[in-house]
This record gives structure tokens, C-alpha cells and sequence, in this order.
């Protein structure tokens, strides 16, 4: 929790994102039993004598979700968090974050996505990683079957980690904004890749929402380090897009006030001659 504390505080105040989001698992429901007790595959990262006790070494429980949601809000920033089975749905929704995120891994959990769109009235953010097009299909199909598409936010994702930049696709950006633009509330972009030239582009092509993993320290044992964002990564990226933001605008007049004083100390006229 302190170094989640840290985290929160680290992205609000110096990166000044806008968002941020955990995760929550209920191990033994995801898990087969021969999983829950299987060695982690790459032992080096496990905390814990098998893959099940790494993973609930890894899990806060609902009181300290409870906590992270407070420290967000004390930070002015958005608490969120991942939910990938119908038990973590129903605790985090309880404490009614403005939004949840679906995982790409859980896309298809039209059991859990049900719960959440008769129960849960916040904003539904979905990853379409690793997600045939006729699964999209089906995933928006069941949302507006429900009458919750507008409140429906889907990320063209690549699940990898890191995504070589061959595969990041940005053009699913243009694919899903112009299949399902009008049918779902927003596109986002959820990206495992290196730097953050790419979030920007995402952005200019219409990414409304941008998800970067975040590290204090991309040494650090685990998976996920190695594909996220340190403090100044994230800041500068935060940083870029909202300058870019500020940017895509079309001129208001077609002199700008700006461009006035240059206009008559530069601008070459035609002169009249009689």
C-alpha cells in the first residue's frame, strides 16, 4: 500500500495524468485449481512458492481499494481499476468508481459484462487486445442489447509486452472509430509498447483515451515493468498530448492575431501602379 500510495501521488502531482487504475482479481475463480497451485512459470518474478500465492501476494483487498479510491480523490485524480472476474466486478462496483476497465482477457466474460450493465453505471471501459472482429461485433452487440453502448469505451489494443511498433497498429484506431463512432460512447488506445511517440499519433488519429502502464522503476521484478512508463515517461507523454490537444483546432479567422503584426512587417503585397 505504500509504495500504491506513492504511485498515486507520483502520477497526479508530477506526471499530472488524469486517471489512474489498478486491478482486481479473485485468484481462485480465474484459476483452475492445477494453476492455483503450479510453480510460477518464470520463477525469478514470483512472490510466492506457486503461481496462486503470487497472485494473492499481489491483491488488495476491497478495504484497500477502498483507501486508493480516497488517496485518488485527495490527489484530484480518477480512482479506476481493472476487474477481471464477476466477484471483483460487484466488490469494485460497490465503491462506484466513475469508471471500470475490462481487460482484453475478459472481453468475452458476457457473465461479468451482464452484472455490470444492469448493476453498475458508470462508464465501461473495454480492450479489444487479442479480439477477432467478429467478437467486436458480438461485444458492441450486447451493449447496445442492453442499452449501455453509450456508456461503452473501447481500446484498440495489441496484448503484448512490449508490442514491437510494427504491431501497435494505429490504423485500428481509424477502423474501430469509423465501425463503431457512432454506436459506442468514445475509442481509446491501450499501448505495451516502448516510448511515447506512438500515444501522441494514437491521439491525433482520434484516441480519446490513452492507457499507458506506469513503473517507478522499470527494474523491478515483475512482467510488466519492462513495458511501462517511468515518472518522466509518463510525464512528458501527459504533457505532449495535452499540448497536442491544444493544437488540432482549426484557425478561428483567417489572420490570427498572432500572425497580424508579422503579416505587416512581412507579408509581400502587390503594388498598385497607374
Amino acid at each position: 500500500m505504500e509504495i500504491a500510495h506513492e504511485f498515486i501521488k507520483m502520477a497526479a502531482i508530477f506526471c499530472k495524468v488524469d486517471v489512474v487504475k489498478f486491478q482486481k482479481r479473485n485468484n481462485k475463480e480465474l484459476l483452475t485449481p492445477e494453476q492455483y497451485n503450479a510453480p510460477h512459470p518464470n520463477p525469478v518474478n514470483s512472490y510466492g512458492k506457486t503461481y496462486g500465492e503470487h497472485r494473492e501476494f499481489l491483491e488488495f483487498n476491497l478495504e484497500e481499494h477502498k483507501q486508493l479510491k480516497k488517496w485518488c480523490e485527495e490527489y484530484g485524480v480518477i480512482y479506476s481499476t481493472s476487474v477481471w472476474d464477476l466477484t471483483s466486478a460487484k466488490e469494485i462496483s460497490s465503491i462506484n468508481p466513475n469508471l471500470i476497465k475490462i481487460p482484453s482477457a475478459c472481453n468475452l466474460n458476457f457473465e461479468m459484462l451482464g452484472w455490470l450493465c444492469e448493476n453498475y453505471h458508470g462508464e465501461i471501459h473495454l480492450s479489444f487486445g487479442m479480439t477477432t472482429k467478429e467478437e467486436e461485433e458480438k461485444i458492441v452487440k450486447f451493449f447496445e442489447e442492453k442499452g449501455r453502448n453509450m456508456d461503452l469505451v473501447v481500446y484498440s489494443c495489441t496484448s503484448g509486452y512490449p508490442v514491437p511498433f510494427e504491431d501497435v497498429c494505429l490504423l485500428e484506431i481509424s477502423r474501430l472509430k469509423k465501425e463503431y463512432g457512432n454506436r459506442v460512447k468514445e475509442i481509446g488506445f491501450s499501448g505495451h509498447h516502448l516510448g511515447i511517440a506512438v500515444d501522441v499519433a494514437a491521439f491525433t488519429l482520434g484516441a480519446t483515451t490513452i492507457e499507458r502502464h506506469f513503473t517507478l522503476d522499470r527494474t523491478w521484478k515483475g512482467t510488466d515493468h519492462a513495458a511501462s512508463l517511468e515518472p518522466d515517461g509518463l510525464r512528458r507523454l501527459a504533457r505532449d498530448i495535452k499540448a497536442v490537444e491544444n493544437a488540432l483546432t482549426y484557425k478561428r479567422e483567417d489572420i490570427l492575431d498572432i500572425e497580424k503584426v508579422q503579416r505587416d512587417k512581412l507579408k509581400w503585397r502587390e503594388r498598385e501602379t497607374v
